[in-house]
């Protein structure tokens, strides 16, 4: 089913997904963690790793959760 359009890289909305370094950047700017950041959004460690190596895409609800989450602390 590779020619799915919800399976196609494609699909996704490159203005919404965003570079390791904008993860990096998001949470340093916020002073936390990795550790600190994972328990914002309830996610693991090793993702947040992956995603800010870039080992992994960040799915943008994750960063949307992180981003209004960071504006409460």
């Amino acid at each position: 089913m590779s020619n799915h359009p919800n399976r196609s890289k494609a699909s996704l909305d490159p203005a919404r997904t965003r570079t390791p370094e904008e993860i990096r950047a998001a949470r340093e700017a916020a002073g936390l963690t990795q550790t600190d950041a994972t328990a914002l959004i309830f996610s693991s460690v090793r993702a947040w790793q992956q995603w800010e190596r870039g080992d992994r895409r960040m799915h943008p609800a994750f960063f949307d959760l992180f981003t209004r989450k960071v504006k409460e602390l």
